[in-house]
């Protein structure tokens, strides 16, 4: 997700502990910081703890691919961690779930974008050879056209930069949703406390959350000095996921079980500060969408022939990478669906099972018995079961 930030932004001599942090704390704060009070709203205030668990799970499993990293020099990327783990199949299953999660959360961007702007201009549309196209599949197309010009850059710097303002921007967004609550919505509802039905769900989304352990070792690579990165996990997580806590419950108090898939649907467009809000929440999109796109697109490129290396080559891949997930966007506007599916499948792959299993195959611990294995053992146990039932409720619920 942040690969190119890194190659770009990062000092020559690798980058500092503080811009770490940064990089870090812009990769965790995404989609997911808005998801938060619907996903406590299908549990209950009971899930509250399951979050935090989440968070704490998440930044173990951090450290095990952090130690992963330290046994190669070589190791880059998450893929490279598949490989020395279980050579090439590794990488390509690596690769493969790592670029769908890329692709996913970029389509969640349009289909975000799409409806929040419909909730501003609910009358917008065209009328195309008799037929009118207006609504959500409008807004995506527009979307979908603002960004293509970001999408034929090769040089990514600036949107790099404008992108690590992820902190600031979740930051705004807090401080917005409190003064709308103090100035009229009100703290008052009360909500439920437990819905067994609603677990898979909740979980899938909280795992959504923490699903940065794709650009984990990019991070650590990037970092000067690399035996300091266990302290920036032991700062970011910590961070994060008490500002996820905080709209978690300052949203589900003002709007209860009535509040959306994204909790900014739910704010008033009359008030000048939901509405800085909200563009706030559609900027960003806009522009990390091609530096989300840019890791997918750089390897189909790799993957062609040399005589099709040429600008045409390269705009026709990004311009049908884009069109394809503008397509996918119209077709399936289910964010919520789709987040708790991104999370269920992939963020608890990538962020829970991997890390623990490329740890015990690399130490060769797997036929070891104690207490550091149990406790892996436990946590691929629990993400197995967060896949699978999240996966069959997310799909259930939508499907029937």
């Amino acid at each position: 997700m942040l690969e190119d930030q890194l190659t770009e932004v990062q000092e020559a001599k690798g980058t500092s502990f503080l811009k770490t942090c940064f990089n870090m704390i812009n990769a965790l704060t995404g989609l997911g910081l808005i998801t938060t009070p619907y996903a406590v709203s299908r549990t209950g205030w009971s899930s509250l703890p399951f979050l935090i668990a989440t968070g704490i799970i998440s930044c173990y499993a951090g450290i095990l691919l952090t130690k992963c990293l330290n046994t190669d020099a070589s190791m880059k990327t998450y893929p490279d961690v598949g490989f020395h783990a279980f050579g090439s199949k590794g990488r390509m299953f690596v690769s493969i779930f790592m670029y769908l999660e890329l692709y996913l959360v970029s389509i969640g961007f349009l289909i975000m974008e799409a409806d929040n702007l419909e909730r501003f201009f609910p009358q917008a549309g065209i009328n195309l050879r008799g037929y009118h196209i207006g609504g959500k599949p409008f807004f995506t197309m527009v979307v979908g056209l603002i960004i293509l010009p970001t999408m034929w850059l090769k040089n990514l710097r600036l949107l790099a930069y404008v992108s690590m303002c992820g902190f600031l921007s979740a930051i705004i967004i807090v401080v917005s949703i409190v003064c709308v609550g103090i100035d009229g919505v009100g703290f008052s509802k009360r909500g439920k406390i437990f819905d067994l039905t609603g677990i898979p769900t909740s979980l899938s989304l909280f795992a959504f959350c923490y699903g940065v352990h794709s650009v984990t070792p990019m991070v650590y690579s990037s970092m000067r000095h690399r035996n300091h990165f266990y302290k920036i996990l032991f700062i970011v997580f910590p961070l994060c996921t008490v500002n996820y806590i905080i709209l978690a419950v300052l949203g589900y108090l003002m709007f209860g079980d009535d509040v959306q898939s994204q909790v900014i649907m739910n704010l008033p467009t009359s008030k000048v500060i939901s509405k800085i809000a909200i563009y706030t929440t559609l900027a960003i999109p806009i522009v990390k969408y091609a530096l989300l796109m840019t890791p997918l697109a750089n390897a189909i490129e790799n993957s062609l022939p040399k005589k099709w290396n040429n600008m045409l080559i390269f705009m026709f891949i990004r311009t049908l990478l884009l069109v394809s997930t503008v397509v996918l966007a119209i077709v399936f506007p289910y964010f919520d669906t789709l987040m708790a599916l991104v999370g269920a499948i992939l963020c608890v792959t990538m962020s829970m099972l991997l890390p623990c299993i490329c740890y015990l195959k690399i130490f060769r611990l797997y036929r070891k018995c104690s207490v550091e294995v149990a406790i892996i053992g436990c946590i691929i146990v629990i993400g197995v079961a967060v896949g699978v039932l999240g996966t069959y409720t997310s799909v259930k619920e939508r499907f029937g």
